[in-house]
């Protein structure tokens, strides 16, 4: 390292202690100096000040006290963060929809989600927001409709017979033991790849050699969940002063050397898969269509769709492979969660599996082995029990936000402040980050129950409790904020439904 970049990287290093130390330093102060407006709200008492309730929130097995805090502080709970800093973990219907819709501009992405976003995947829709967004969704929407949809169906089936005809070999002399979720993993990839980049990951072989990418996409959530505090606090900070990759090979963290390579891997590949692409797309139809997916594929429509659009709605390169990388691990990681669940709770539910395999034998009996786009939708018992698994058991358990300014978030029934007084509004300092919790909303009792926490496939069968549609819950999905909600909601949500029934 030459005495200038020695230079530069002390400069950095005594700036970032800085900026850590005057943050720690005004969440000290703000919390013993200036009363908060969410002191009244009630929540769990923290174990320890520095972490507050974080270590338990945020942890591979936190569910049970996700669901414990729930029942006890109801749909708004105060959550104590670091340094005693207030956040604000809510499922509060009324709430939700201020959030999500009617003042999405104010509760917008924490800055920590968005940087996070841009150094793992670029500038996609996960890590832009405003007018950025706004042009980005613009061009992707026309991209997922039904009409696209349908012509893929052929190529999912290409993919679900490779994994039939695995898992026929494994069985083919009695019954075997099989890793279900990383068979999962992997035929979710391959179902994005050739259906979204008209490209093959994986042949789905026994003993076929894993892609990088597909070890780096397994190992992204993991890795990224060691490195929580630098980004939730401090990678926004990072991204705004520019971090030279050489300095991020001198930070002495095994997670971010791991996090480095692994986004290295992920951005190498989409620009591998885009130029292949490009340059089909530049030879011609003929040359597109012998390419897997033959010009189907999401990327192919996205390509062409972008070469036609006017100046001021076309976008970038840079964009274009970050909307590939964050596309196929949105697609890959949430469907693979959702595909192993279904086969867990079919296998602990024999009933509920008979039904539906009998369901899907009189199908394929009338329509034939390959069951249409249509056809798929149109399965009554196969809908509901992806339906309860997307209700039950989100992909996505929960997305943080920030409150941009000062706001009033009104709520559907009022709580109990820690003095007493009933509240049915809470006011929300700027700053505030909120904490929507997405599972507790599809499991919220006053909802949907008292059978809230069962998996039961048969209540999409008959008239949903009336309180469902009251509460106005608002997600794009059936009453459910698995796919979120408003100007942030999940833009494939209708291809990951296609990649959970033909599965």
């Amino acid at each position: 390292m030459d005495s200038f970049s020695s230079s530069n990287f002390l400069l950095l290093v005594q700036s970032l202690s800085i900026c850590f130390t005057s943050w720690a330093l005004s969440k000290i102060i703000r919390r013993f100096v200036l009363k908060s407006p969410l002191d009244n709200v009630p929540g769990p008492i923290p174990k320890s000040w520095r972490n507050g309730i974080f270590p338990q929130l945020f942890n591979v097995n936190a569910w049970d006290f996700h669901k414990e805090i729930a029942q006890i502080y109801g749909s708004v709970i105060k959550i104590k963060s670091f340094f005693g800093e207030n956040q604000l973990y809510i499922f509060d219907p009324m709430a939700l929809h201020h959030i999500m819709v009617k003042d999405r501009e104010i509760f917008e992405q924490s800055e920590g989600s968005l940087a996070a976003a841009k150094v793992i995947f670029g500038p996609s829709l996960l890590a832009t927001y405003g007018d950025v967004h706004r042009k980005q969704r613009k061009m992707l929407n026309p991209v997922f409709s039904i009409k696209n949809l349908r012509e893929m169906t052929p190529t999912f089936y290409n993919v679900i017979n490779k994994l039939h005809d695995a898992f026929a070999v494994k069985v083919k002399s009695g019954p075997q033991e099989i890793d279900v979720l990383s068979w999962m993993s992997r035929a979710a990839l391959e179902l994005v790849g050739q259906s979204g980049l008209g490209y093959s990951f994986d042949s789905l072989e026994e003993d076929s050699v894993p892609h990088p990418y597909s070890i780096s996409t397994k190992k992204l959530m993991p890795t990224a969940f060691k490195l929580f505090f630098i980004r939730t606090y401090l990678i926004s900070h990072l991204v705004k002063i520019g971090i030279p990759r050489w300095i991020v090979d001198l930070f002495p963290s095994k997670p971010v050397h791991d996090l480095a390579n692994i986004v290295d891997v992920l951005h190498n590949t989409s620009i591998e898969i885009f130029e292949s692409k490009k340059k089909a797309l530049a030879e011609g139809d003929e040359a597109v269509s012998r390419q897997i997916g033959q010009g189907k594929d999401i990327l192919s429509i996205l390509m062409r769709a972008n070469m036609e659009a006017s100046n001021e709605d076309i976008l970038s390169e840079e964009e274009l492979l970050a909307t590939m990388s964050s596309l196929t691990f949105a697609a890959m990681d949430t469907t693979s969660s959702a595909l192993s669940r279904i086969l867990h709770m079919l296998s602990m539910n024999q009933d509920v599996q008979e039904t539906l395999r009998q369901e899907i034998r009189t199908a394929k009996k009338e329509y034939g082995p390959e069951l249409d786009y249509d056809t798929l939708c149109s399965l009554p018992y196969l809908d509901a029990v992806c339906r309860e698994t997307l209700r039950l058991f989100a992909p996505v358990p929960f997305i943080t936000k920030t409150a941009r300014k000062d706001a009033m978030l009104p709520l559907s029934k009022p709580i109990k402040g820690i003095d007493g007084k009933e509240l049915r509004e809470l006011f929300v300092s700027g700053n505030t980050n909120i904490i929507v919790g997405i599972m507790a909303a599809n499991r919220n009792p006053e909802i949907w129950g008292s059978d809230a926490y069962e998996w039961k496939p048969s209540r999409w069968l008959e008239a949903l409790p009336e309180n469902v549609s009251a509460a106005r819950i608002p997600g794009v999905y059936s009453h459910l904020m698995t796919f979120g909600g408003g100007g942030r909601a999940c833009l494939g949500f209708k291809f990951s439904q296609l990649e959970m029934s033909q599965s």
